[in-house]
């Protein structure tokens, strides 16, 4: 099976990999909830090493994670650049204060708190991608299907998800293999000899019929889900879905921790009335 959009169909032997689909989903959306409600590096730093420890820990391809991981930074220091362009002094706003370091004109100027903010965002996007990146190869579609259902998903719902993962690799499996055939008969997809547009037409008159028989096993599916009784029960178990380990248990302090954290955040907010900025620590 190609692994190019790391989807995992087999559950690995690491220690992540052994969890419960409960258990990965949880934490999973613990901390993308707490990256998303907060802009203080002391909380997204931490987490962003622990994403990398576990991503880490989980032996993904080198190769592919790298160059995906590379581009990602990239394109978000190149949206970072842009924003500075547009607007150069933009840590007055999310910072409150304005510390020159460079000035170029009276308008594109740069600013400590400017600099500030940008590496503060990078941190966030990249510990929230790296997060994210580690949890899709290491939970394969029925596990995922099983973690949400066990936060109160209607399963209908969970099935949807775990099917969708599911028909990625077969779709990208045709797509790789009616290209080869047309390559075979002459049609040239080199990069290196044909220009986009006659790429990128071609892919469309492979995608057009791929999608058109992809509705026909879609209706194949559900009609066999529908002789078998799926939607029968109020209810329904994963045979994926395990007891849990020595590692589940393990992770339920860090769990709860997550909780509090996260509602620590939100008093925090409600009672100070706290703005949308970020935290520097030489401007108090």
């Amino acid at each position: 099976m190609d692994n190019k959009f790391f989807i995992t169909l087999v559950p690995g032997n690491t220690f992540i990999d052994k969890l419960t689909g409960k258990t990965k989903v949880r934490i999973f959306l613990l901390l993308i909830i707490i990256l998303t409600a907060t802009w203080d590096i002391r909380v997204i730093l931490p987490i962003l090493l622990l994403s990398i420890i576990m991503l880490i820990s989980i032996k993904p391809d080198v190769k592919k994670n790298v160059a995906i991981i590379i581009f990602v930074i990239l394109m978000n220091l190149f949206n970072l650049f842009l924003t500075w362009i547009i607007k150069p002094d933009y840590g007055l706003e999310m910072v409150g204060g304005s510390t020159v370091l460079f000035k170029f004109t009276d308008f594109y100027i740069v600013t400590a708190e400017t600099m500030w903010y940008f590496l503060v965002r990078l941190l966030k996007f990249l510990a929230s991608f790296l997060v994210s990146l580690t949890f899709i190869q290491s939970i394969t579609p029925s596990e995922l299907a099983a973690g949400l259902h066990s936060i109160k998903i209607p399963y209908k719902i969970c099935m949807i998800v775990s099917l969708a993962f599911r028909y990625i690799p077969d779709i990208t499996r045709d797509f790789t293999n009616i290209k080869i055939s047309m390559q075979t008969r002459g049609l040239e997809l080199d990069s290196r000899k044909s220009s986009i547009l006659t790429r990128l037409k071609q892919y469309v008159l492979i995608l057009i019929p791929l999608i058109i028989t992809s509705f026909d096993r879609v209706g194949n599916i559900a009609n066999a889900m529908d002789l078998r009784g799926f939607g029968k029960n109020k209810d329904k178990t994963y045979y994926c879905e395990h007891e849990d380990t020595k590692g589940d248990k393990m992770l339920v302090p860090f769990i709860i921790f997550l909780i509090l954290l996260y509602i620590a955040l939100v008093v925090y907010k409600a009672v100070y009335k706290a703005p949308f900025e970020v935290w520097a620590p030489w401007i108090q």
